[in-house]
């Protein structure tokens, strides 16, 4: 009975052992690397959100120029909890801004976006950040499938415009494909509305400038 308590004990000390060598290597190994996985996220957010503005046209840190959007902003475009436009500066001014937005109307969910836009109102560029459309079909809203998306480079809103912000099928002028009009169709409405939301904003260059 002795020799089976003792067995007992010397195999819980040798587990207990082993979990704290092994919970203070990882500890260490978090400490070590915590600040370059930090680095490394920074990095590919940045290049993420550069992605929708043209190169060289900024040279500010984004992620210190982000601005939260309060909720009812982030409503207008779509987005639930907080979200964030990211402001675009060259030489100390705001040449440009980077909106967090998502259309809730995708075949398969939402689309989440990043939508550049430039002081005058214009697009700078639109990516697709996450959605869960159909591979193959409605999919060929991501830029990494094809180059769709590219279609709104350019363009504004305004007066004249405005009912030429929908698909073609809908009698508008943005190009879509044939049996996939649920994806293109909420993508360019949700483009649609950050333009309306910064033109319905103009104190938003100078209050954060």
């Amino acid at each position: 009975m002795k020799t089976m308590f003792a067995n007992g004990v010397r195999g819980a000390a040798t587990l207990f052992l082993f979990a704290v060598v092994f919970t203070a290597l990882m500890a260490g190994t978090y400490q070590l690397t915590r600040k370059k996985v930090l680095f490394n996220e920074e990095k590919a957010k940045v290049a993420l959100i550069a992605q929708v503005l043209p190169a060289k046209s900024f040279d500010n840190n984004l992620l210190k120029d982000a601005h939260a959007l309060s909720a009812a902003d982030g409503k207008v475009l779509g987005n639930d909890g907080d979200s964030f436009f990211y402001l675009a500066k060259k030489a100390g001014k705001t040449v440009a801004a980077v909106f967090e937005a998502t259309a809730p109307d995708g075949y398969a969910g939402k689309i989440k976006l990043l939508v550049g836009v430039d002081v005058d109102g214009q697009v700078l560029g639109v990516r697709v950040v996450a959605h869960k459309e159909t591979p193959g079909l409605g999919d060929y809203i991501d830029a990494a499938k094809s180059p769709w998306i590219e279609q709104f480079k350019g363009k504004e809103l305004n007066a004249q415009n405005a009912a030429a912000w929908k698909v073609k099928k809908d009698g508008g002028g943005f190009d879509y494909m044939a049996g996939a009009t649920i994806s293109p169709r909420a993508v360019t409405a949700a483009v649609k509305r950050v333009l309306e939301y910064v033109a319905s904003k103009p104190q938003l260059w100078s209050a954060v400038s």
